[in-house]
């Protein structure tokens, strides 16, 4: 944005803007000084020469010496009474073409992208897991498999095996997808990269149900913050034995907590409601009704509200995992023409042009010209 300093425009501009006026008069300051002119760097004369430097080059390329790091052919050739260069110098000559590298093979892990899922409603996005339960001796284990809906914290199946396979996941999945009545490409089904998460069995079994997968990143439990926080919820219950006596002891003892958890738990997460209020669209009567209730109280002992009225907790609208982070940028072009330069505000993309501020500060009103007049 480049404006000329006459009748306090630019003053006026940046306050309906709310940019500092210094901002742009330092930019101005940048472009408007001469371009710093930068002179080729002499050769020392104590270089090699090119001819020296192929030499060199030619050498670590020697089968004796391809393999090794600079050092040790250094001090080889040191004991052979053979000196060309130093050891930084042989790093820089093979810096100069692209050789400076770990020689090893080594894995590189790709760059995984964190998960963004965004449920507005139940049965939008499922989180399922795996957890291990302690059998009636030393290790040995049975596996619970949980399906939990993210916007109603609702367990939408579950099941007890004593293995852990991706092909006891599917008459699971096929049995919640057919009892709630799932539309076909709605759902996205988030899990961890375990192995029956990745198993190619899996992959085909979203991919006939029209379900859309997503993967939490290695080594990052907060990707799936939903199932890991119900398994907490489920182990820290003070009825959790510390060992079951058989796989039927298991499936009778989650059988209650899970009809408890649905229909009786409170979920703070929730607004304080239970997964099927949530779940099965009770919402909004619940909340009603907890107003009246607190508007009741109000009338009978206003004393007690002191600040504002009474309000239940908030009725569950959106549930994210790893909400997006929007952070404002703001900028100022100082360039001669009045170029369109787009500045982020929150969400909103706004174009600020020369005609544009020029509009924006004129609009501002006797508040921006009263800042204008402040700040010269």
């Amino acid at each position: 944005m480049a404006l000329a300093p006459a009748n306090r425009m630019t003053a006026m501009a940046c306050a309906a803007l709310g940019v500092s006026r210094a901002t742009v008069q330092r930019r101005r300051a940048v472009l408007a000084a001469p371009a710093a002119v930068r002179h080729p760097r002499a050769r020392p004369a104590r270089a090699l020469t090119i001819p020296q430097q192929q030499a060199v080059l030619d050498l670590l390329h020697a089968p004796g010496f391809v393999d090794q790091a600079p050092a040790e052919v250094y001090a080889t050739l040191l004991d052979q009474g053979i000196y060309h260069c130093s050891i930084r110098t042989m790093y820089r000559i093979l810096e100069q073409h692209a050789e400076v590298r770990e020689r090893r093979a080594q894995l590189r892990h790709p760059v995984y992208q964190k998960p963004e899922l965004l449920a507005e409603g139940p049965n939008q996005v499922w989180s399922w897991d795996i957890t291990k339960l302690m059998g009636p001796a030393k290790w040995t284990y049975f596996y619970l498999y949980v399906i939990l809906d993210i916007f109603s914290r609702r367990v939408v199946g579950w099941c007890v095996a004593d293995a852990e396979s991706a092909a006891l996941f599917k008459p699971l999945l096929d049995e919640a997808i057919a009892k709630h009545r799932v539309p076909y490409g709605q759902l996205t089904l988030h899990a961890d990269r375990g192995a029956p998460m990745k198993a190619k069995a899996t992959a085909l079994l979203l991919a006939d149900l029209g379900v859309t997968r997503s993967h939490s990143r290695p080594h990052t439990s907060s990707d799936n913050p939903f199932s890991e926080s119900q398994f907490k919820n489920l182990k820290y219950q003070p009825q959790f034995p510390a060992r079951f006596g058989c796989i039927e002891d298991a499936r009778g003892f989650l059988r209650y907590y899970f009809d408890w958890y649905n229909q009786d738990h409170h979920h703070f997460g929730i607004g304080l409601m239970t997964p099927n209020q949530v779940h099965y669209g009770q919402a909004n009567a619940v909340y009603l009704a907890r107003q009246h209730t607190l508007d009741q109280a109000l009338r009978q002992h206003p004393e007690r509200f002191v600040n504002r009225p009474p309000t239940p907790p908030a009725k569950p609208k959106a549930t994210w995992i790893n909400p997006p982070s929007i952070k404002p940028k703001r900028f100022i072009d100082a360039a001669s023409g009045p170029a369109e330069r787009p500045q982020r505000n929150g969400a909103s993309l706004i174009t600020a042009t020369l005609v544009d501020a020029s509009a924006k500060a004129q609009a501002a009103g006797g508040l921006a010209a009263r800042e204008a007049d402040r700040l010269d």
